[in-house]
């Protein structure tokens, strides 16, 4: 190499330099001292060798110190040039050399510096899970992250040059600059490089310095697909039903108001029909709400099968639903007809049988109807007339449908003051029993009674169960009033027995909602305990509907029922679904048929077709048979003919409170059966015809 002949060539200069020298010194002084002794001589010659030895060897030191600098030096430039600068460079040569090393050390920690900060920033960006475009100030995409070529799929080296707005994707007025708009709204749409395209928030920053080189713009891209979805979910959500996916009240009020508004303008008429599932709580109650989810969605799946598609659908509440159609003649009649047949169509969809777990069930809803702009012109008002039409339907047995008129919204603020009084009934010991006695067909002795629950309202008379039973329900009410029910009868029975020793047993009915009330079984032990009687005393009435609607979970409450000595009965027994293996696995001990076919009896061949077999039947299971509703004297016969056991109703007079109860059984044990007279008139009546 250059620099190491160079370093050779001075060594060898010095060497030689030193060397004539001291040949020079040696000849002059032989010249001028020649009488000097040949030891000496020697002596000097051997001192002048050593001495060129000794500089030879130390200018061969020097030498190589010096080529190792020099090499030193050379491995940190190329060091340098290779961008490593963790090691230091050695400050070990004198003079010019260490200089150069020094200034050698001052390049690499410069460097070293520069190039931290700049790998530095690079792993910043690189981090950020935000899109990072730098852009010169004509949009040419000069510098971007990690981040941003995943979110675009493309490299670096493709990005790099493009405009940034050739990115964007957002459809704009004629005239606007995308960018411009996309940096003033904060958000826009990019599309990758495989045609996607993804919505980001965008914020935009101008890069401040003096230097051209640098000036441009950054741009800072986040992908908010996540938010967007979210965003119109909840928009969704505002407006539809998440269960059955049709409008909600807000979305389906919108709608009819538009509705109301087109038919004003052109002259039609609107009918809202207002629907409501009847005793869908049982559902609830029996398979569980998962179950009464499955149900409301099979129905709005049948009634959008159903309907035509002008007609809307929406979900109001729980088990409420509403459906209206425009277009209508404002003509009473014609429009009427209409409406009728689309309700008639609801409730033959709904009627049909669901299967809910395995179980077939039967479901119903009762409908209100009412005519925009003949009952209302607003959409607040159509709602309250269709309601109180709804309830109206309701109160007639449900599975029907009614027209609104202007006295069903004063029977809807009366059933609202009833439920807002309901809740303090209790409280102000408003509720009364009445006892109604059940009568031994052969002889006409009381051999028991029915407790019948009855509302004394002040300013209103006494309200009946049919009245705010259901009220009760929908509003968890009922196991209050069933828990101040079973107390009073406790209460009056210890009275009775007191008086009496037996007064037979008193019959109480049992709700569904209480019989799986978790505490149901222990609250009764405690009564009995408390009230000392015994619960071989007491009749528990089920009816046919609620037995049959859980059988499994049913036959496992009526069991332990049974088991601490209550007495179980099924009610209104025909109106429901039971069949002759279903009663086998209940323990029940009477049968009560439904006063529906007791009515009629001595005069339709077809009720007492049905009566007698349920005799028969029950008799053949061993249980014992009571007839509701006996109100005729000419049903006696009939129902003693065919071996009925017990009867009740109007026949034997109206229910009585406790103490013409307490008088009924104390006359009846001083002297003949009560009703003796009454079952030997009906029988001789009967004789006679």
């Amino acid at each position: 190499m250059p620099h190491q002949s160079r370093l050779q060539a001075t060594t060898r200069y010095s060497a030689a330099v030193t060397l004539a020298l001291a040949l020079c010194v040696w000849l002059v002084d032989l010249i001028f001292r020649p009488a000097l002794p040949a030891p000496l001589i020697v002596a000097a010659a051997l001192l002048t060798v050593a001495g060129m030895a000794l500089l030879a060897f130390w200018s061969w030191g020097s030498r190589q110190r010096m080529q190792e600098g020099v090499e030193q030096l050379i491995g940190a430039a190329e060091r340098l040039s290779r961008s490593e600068f963790s090691q230091p460079v050695a400050s070990s040569l004198p003079g010019h050399l260490g200089l150069l090393q020094r200034a050698f050390e001052r390049m690499r920690i410069a460097l070293h510096d520069t190039t931290y900060s700049r790998d530095y920033l690079h792993s910043v960006l690189n981090s950020m899970s935000d899109s990072v475009f730098v852009a010169a100030p004509d949009g040419a995409i000069r510098i971007v992250n990690d981040a941003a070529q995943r979110l675009t799929g493309y490299s670096a080296e493709e990005l790099s040059g493009m405009g940034i707005a050739s990115l964007l994707a957002t459809t704009v007025e004629e005239g606007v600059d995308p960018l411009v708009a996309a940096r003033e709204n904060g958000e826009t749409v990019l599309r990758t490089r495989s045609g996607q395209t993804i919505p980001v928030s965008f914020v935009v920053s101008t890069v401040a310095t003096a230097a051209e080189e640098f000036a441009g713009d950054i741009f800072v891209a986040r992908d908010i697909t996540e938010r967007k979805r979210a965003e119109r979910r909840i928009r969704y959500l505002a407006r539809y039903d998440a269960l059955t996916k049709i409008p909600n009240r807000m979305q389906f009020q919108h709608l009819l108001q538009q509705a109301i508004a087109r038919a004003r303008r052109l002259g039609h008429g609107v009918a809202l029909l207002y629907i409501d599932m009847d005793r869908f709580k049982e559902v609830n109650d029996t398979f569980g709400h998962a179950s009464g989810d499955r149900v409301l969605e099979l129905l709005t799946e049948r009634l959008t099968r159903a309907l035509s598609s002008e007609t809307v659908l929406g979900r109001l509440a729980g088990d409420e639903f509403a459906l209206f159609v425009d277009g209508l003649s404002t003509e009473g009649d014609e429009a009427g007809e209409q409406v009728a047949q689309l309700a008639r169509t609801v409730l033959d969809t709904v009627g049909a049988s669901f299967h809910v777990s395995q179980q077939e069930v039967i479901l119903t809803v009762s409908i209100g109807v009412a005519f925009c702009p003949r009952d209302a012109d607003n959409v607040i008002d159509l709602i309250r007339d269709a309601d109180a039409a709804m309830y109206y339907s309701k109160q007639n047995g449900g599975n029907t449908f009614a027209f609104y008129s202007p006295e069903m919204n004063a029977a809807a603020v009366e059933r609202l003051m009833l439920k807002s009084k309901l809740r303090r009934a209790v409280e102000r010991d408003e509720f009364v029993l009445h006892y109604q006695p059940k009568v031994d067909l052969h002889d006409g002795r009381i051999v028991g009674a029915e407790a019948l629950l009855r509302w004394r309202l002040p300013g209103h008379g006494d309200i009946p169960p049919a009245q705010f039973i259901p009220i009760a329900e929908e509003n968890d009410l009922i196991s209050a009033i069933g828990g101040w029910v079973l107390e009073r009868v406790c209460i009056d029975l210890k009275l009775l027995r007191h008086a009496v020793g037996n007064p037979g047993r008193i019959a109480l009915n049992l709700s569904l909602k209480q019989l799986r009330h978790a505490g149901f079984i222990l609250n009764c032990r405690s009564l009995f305990e408390r009230h000392k009687v015994p619960p071989q005393s007491l009749e528990l009435e089920i009816t046919e509907t609620t037995l049959m609607a859980d059988p499994r979970r049913t036959v496992q409450m009526l069991d332990q029922l049974a088991a601490i000595g209550l007495h179980l009965s099924i009610d209104d027994f025909g109106t429901g679904y039971s069949s002759l293996s279903a009663l086998q696995q209940f323990p029940i001990g009477t049968l009560k048929i439904d006063q529906s076919f007791v009515r009629d009896v001595a005069d339709d061949p077809a009720d007492a077709t049905l009566v007698r077999t349920i005799i028969d039947m029950g008799h053949g299971l061993g249980l014992q048979v009571v007839a509701e509703g006996v109100e005729l004297a000419r049903q006696v016969p009939f129902l003693r003919k065919w071996g009925c056991d017990l009867a009740q109703g109007r026949l034997f007079g109206e229910a009585v409170g406790i103490q013409e109860l307490l008088a009924q059984l104390l006359a009846q044990q001083a002297g003949s059966p009560a009703f003796a007279a009454t079952i030997a008139a009906a029988s001789e009546s009967a004789l006679i015809a």
